[in-house]
Parts: structure tokens; sequence; C-alpha cells
């Protein structure tokens, strides 16, 4: 029985950089030397005020079919991991199919997962091959965070950048993705949200800003809030299980894995996570300096740069983990 491989990666960055030296006019308390340090983030690619996701989807597609030469009329399956789509509905991923020129034969669904996205969505587009009538999913994942982040939130804006990936997932002989597990505790859902312009809160004109009499940071529930020691709790208890979970149920060890790629959070945390479970530097792929924290496609992002500077090469096995909003995180292993 056959299964599933990645067959192609490629990425799409906004054109607008918004670099530390631009956060320190705005925020001339905040170093360039400060922010680099403890975050790993010198620049990060924001959309301008008529760009959305799909905009960066469809580039990345894009991309992805010249860089590779693909046909569209290949493609079975989109699937479209976005917590900013344009619409509440129609789904965006309709949306691309007819953009992309993808045949009305192929199914196209959105969903919305945010860090953990990628892993899922490898599942899923695995799951839809599994099925037996699927042979080329194009994954894609989207996202445009800087349009929820509120313009004097120093932190997030310092953080988070806007990006897309495309990945093709094809069906194999091999089996090439795999295996998963996954986690969820929603008791953590308001510890990174948007609580304001959904149904649950629809007006977003009723949420106010508020100052935060401790930090001196101003919030407003229509605009991205996250509890960044929360989060980081979460993290260092979750991530590290999940990685101890999927090694034993593929029956190996740290030693056996060639590359470890995590969702680039920020630096701090993931030099953390990598000295807890006592991963070897050489192993340990960060990319995220001049793009940020590109929520779903940080993963895709670093493995596409790690393919192409030969850090990943054929036959290397990878583990994937992304973790975050959710909370919700996930983990597998891919083979090249």
């Amino acid at each position: 029985m056959g299964s599933a491989y990645i067959k192609a990666i490629s990425y799409y960055l906004p054109e607008n950089i918004l670099s530390n030296d631009k956060l320190s006019e705005q925020f001339p308390e905040w170093s360039v030397e400060k922010i680099s340090a403890k975050i790993g983030i010198s620049s990060r690619r924001v959309v301008s005020e008529d760009e959305c996701s799909s905009d960066l989807a469809y580039n990345a597609a894009i991309k992805l079919f010249e860089d590779n030469n693909i046909n569209p009329n290949e493609i079975d399956f989109v699937l479209l991991c976005t917590q900013s789509p344009d619409y509440f509905l129609p789904t965006t991923a309709c949306l691309l199919q007819d953009r992309l020129g993808i045949p009305t034969s192929a199914g196209a669904l959105d969903f919305n997962l945010g860090c953990s996205g990628f892993v899922y969505g490898l599942s899923l587009a695995k799951g839809l091959i599994l099925a037996g009538d699927i042979k080329n999913v194009l994954l894609i994942m989207a996202e445009t965070y800087s349009k929820f982040i509120h313009p004097e939130d120093k932190s997030l804006k310092s953080i988070f950048g806007d990006a897309a990936s495309a990945t093709l997932v094809s069906a194999s002989e091999e089996d090439l993705i795999g295996p998963f597990v996954f986690g969820t505790d929603g008791k953590g859902a308001k510890n990174l949200i948007v609580e304001y312009g959904g149904m649950r809160n629809r007006n977003v004109n009723d949420a106010k800003d508020e100052v935060n009499p401790e930090t001196g940071a101003i919030t407003n529930k229509a605009f991205l809030s996250m509890n960044g020691p929360e989060i980081f709790n979460f993290s260092n208890k979750e991530v590290p299980k999940s990685v101890e979970n999927l090694l034993a149920k593929a029956q190996i060890t740290i030693e056996d894995v060639d590359v470890f790629i995590f969702h680039q959070a920020n630096k701090y945390m993931l030099e953390h996570l990598r000295k807890k479970m006592k991963v070897p530097v050489e192993k340990f792929y960060i990319f995220m300096e001049h793009c940020g924290n590109t929520v779903s496609s940080t993963i895709p992002i670093a493995l596409s740069e790690a393919i192409k500077d030969g850090t990943v090469r054929k036959g290397s096995k990878v583990c994937l983990v992304g973790f975050g909003v959710g909370y919700s995180w996930g983990a597998c292993l891919v083979q090249f």
C-alpha cells in the first residue's frame, strides 16, 4: 500500500519590511540590540493594507508551480490553513482554486489552526491520499497576523511577520510522512486570542483600549492578545513530551533524527527547548531572523531553507514540531 511524501515546498513574503530600526524609532525605549538578542529577529515582513492571506497564498503557490514545473491541472485538492481568511465565507481555498486555475474537479477547504497548522496539514493531506482518490494535495499556510496587532503593541509587532507557504504532498510507493502525535488543551484558549470580530463578540467597536497598570502596555480585545509567560509554560511542558512520545511511537531515539525543525516562535524559547531536550545544536535548525514568527508558515519556511542549504538532503529523517494558539500542538517525522 502506498502513502505520501513532500514533493516540493516554496514560500512567499510580502514586500514591506519592518526592521528593528523602524521599531526602535516608534518605541525608543527598545534598542535594536535588545530586540535581536531576545527574540532572534532583525526584521519581519508585513502586508500592505489591501493585501490579504489569499494574495500571499496565491504568490506562494505560483512560485511552487514555476520553480518545480508543476501544472495546476495536476492538483486534486487544496488545503489552506489560515486564521486570517479574506472573508468569513466563502472559504478562501475556493477563491484560490479559481484564481490558480486548478480544475473544478478538485476539492478545497480551509482549516483554522495557528502554529501547529503545518503538522496537522501534513496529516490531513496524507489522509486524503490514503483514501485512494487523491494523488496531489496543495497544502498552503497563509497568515496576516499584522492585521490583528494593535499599532502600539511593541511586543507582538516585534515577533510576528506575515507570510505564506505552499507544499505539494503527493502519492508515494513509500510511507515517508509520519508517524504523528497530536495534542489539544482548550483551557489555554484565552492566552492567545482575538476576542472581538467573530460571532461571540461581533462588534469590534465595543472593544476599547485599556492600559495594563503594571506594564503600561495598551491592550484591546479587538486585537491579538498574548500571555507570553503562559505560552512559554505551555510550550515548556508539552513540546518535550510530544517529541518523546513521537520518538517512542517510531521506536527511534534523538540520535536517529537528522534534523529537528520546531515552530519558530522566538530564539529564546527555541534555545530553551533545545537545551531541555538535549538536542545537539548541529541538529537544530533555526530560520526566522529576516521573516519573524510567521505562525503556520514557520516550519515550511525553515524546511525549505534547510533543503536549499543542504542541511536536509535525500535520506534525511526530519522531526517537525508545531505548537501554539489553541492550545494546539503536533509532531511528526518526515523522510526525504
